[in-house]
């Protein structure tokens, strides 16, 4: 059972990482639709607990082909930079929250719109949260919109990117949402 993020919070990182909801592939290969109707104000989203490595901000960074150095190297970031460790890149947060919103609206709802800001430094070996709670519904054009804020807190509760995304749910006999999406008039 799902954690509420008040809870998870107050166990030691060990064990938050044991509440992770990410889903496997075969998870997501069956993955029964949240419908529109289903969906409650106040209601969180799964939780994506995870701790990441040097080693998986080493890989992000040869994907994306960034030099920059505070991102890779250890002892650079921290000697040369003065920083806690090697940090966390923003497009690494981004593919993180995409796919995380991506997750939870499958398989024929949308994730239409999100922005953060990143504002606290992540370095490798922390614990941390990507949350989200609904904020708000409401139906436009027959699709399900649905308001939602999120976050990635670090084991220490520390908001490190806030956020709001806007999902299209289907509604539960209505019709399906349109890929690709096209917002709603009105």
């Amino acid at each position: 059972m799902a954690l509420a993020l008040e809870k998870l919070m107050n166990l030691p990182p060990v064990e938050m990482l044991k509440h992770n909801e990410w889903p496997t592939m075969d998870q997501l290969r069956t993955k029964k639709q949240v419908y529109y109707d289903d969906v409650q104000v106040g209601m969180e989203l799964p939780k994506y607990v995870r701790k990441y490595n040097l080693t998986h901000l080493q890989r992000w960074n040869i994907t994306m082909e960034n030099t920059h150095r505070l991102h890779y190297d250890y002892p650079h970031a921290i000697n040369h930079d003065k920083l806690p460790g090697a940090l966390f890149h923003g497009t690494f947060r981004m593919a993180i929250i995409n796919t995380w919103l991506k997750n939870w609206v499958l398989p024929g709802g949308w994730a239409w719109k999100c922005g953060w800001q990143v504002r606290g430094m992540v370095v490798p070996g922390e614990t941390i949260i990507l949350w989200g709670k609904v904020t708000n519904k409401q139906v436009k054009g027959g699709i399900g919109l649905v308001d939602i804020d999120f976050g990635i807190v670090n084991e220490e509760g520390e908001e490190g990117c806030p956020g709001k995304a806007t999902v299209a749910l289907p509604i539960r006999g209505g019709k399906p949402v349109p890929y690709p999406f096209v917002p709603p008039k009105g």
